[in-house]
């Protein structure tokens, strides 16, 4: 991680979110290494932010997200998936950018079985959709909630920045299943590479469904 993208990081989630689009994030472990090449990410501000963990404050759950920018804050959604996000902004911000979806760009078998290892039809999982979602790109790495406080430019995890000229141009919206006010404008902080057939699907939350009726 060079010290440009320190900076970015450290600046805040919308700074960080940018810089993130194209970076190439890995992971090694014992039965080998994944990267992915990252296409679609979503930022949030701490307490300015009401779609945020870190909106009313600190707990033990989300403590990762206080510190300092650089490192792995996990969660659970569901009790089943695991998401992972980089901290940004300066410590006690409680910023951080969600992680959801990439390109494989390394270890493609090794990912296809990671994912293959949870799918019902037995199918193999095409290449474009083996990091598509944040829960997929999580099993895609081999990332665990275990990885919750890691620095990412520490083994088992390396952050590369990508080369802006070839990275395509970025597109923001609304951030996917982020009920109102921080699903709706003017937090339009989810961003990703426009065209990358890795990038997820938007799905508004309920609440805003319910309004547009």
């Amino acid at each position: 991680m060079d010290d440009d993208f320190r900076a970015a990081l450290l600046e805040g989630p919308l700074s960080a979110a940018d810089a993130l689009l194209g970076a190439v994030l890995s992971r090694s472990a014992p039965d080998g290494t994944v990267s992915v090449r990252l296409t679609e990410v979503e930022a949030y501000a701490g307490s300015g932010d009401p779609g945020s963990h870190g909106f009313r404050g600190r707990t033990a759950r989300n403590a990762t997200m206080f510190g300092p920018a650089g490192h792995v804050y996990a969660y659970r959604i569901y009790g089943l998936h695991t998401c992972i996000n980089v901290v940004a902004g300066e410590s006690g911000t409680s910023s951080a950018v969600l992680l959801r979806a990439g390109e494989v760009v390394d270890g493609v078998e090794l990912a296809r079985a990671r994912r293959g290892a949870g799918r019902r039809s037995g199918t193999p999982v095409r290449d474009h959709e083996l990091a598509r979602g944040p829960g997929n790109l999580v099993r895609a790495l081999g990332a665990t909630f275990g990885d919750d406080g890691a620095r990412l430019d520490e083994a088992p995890f390396a952050l590369v920045s990508g080369e802006r000229s070839s990275r395509g141009a970025v597109v923001r919206g609304l951030r996917v299943g982020v009920g109102a006010p921080g699903g709706a404008l003017p937090f339009d902080w989810r961003f990703w590479i426009d065209g990358d057939p890795s990038v997820s699907r938007y799905i508004a939350h309920k609440s805003l469904r319910a309004g547009r009726r």
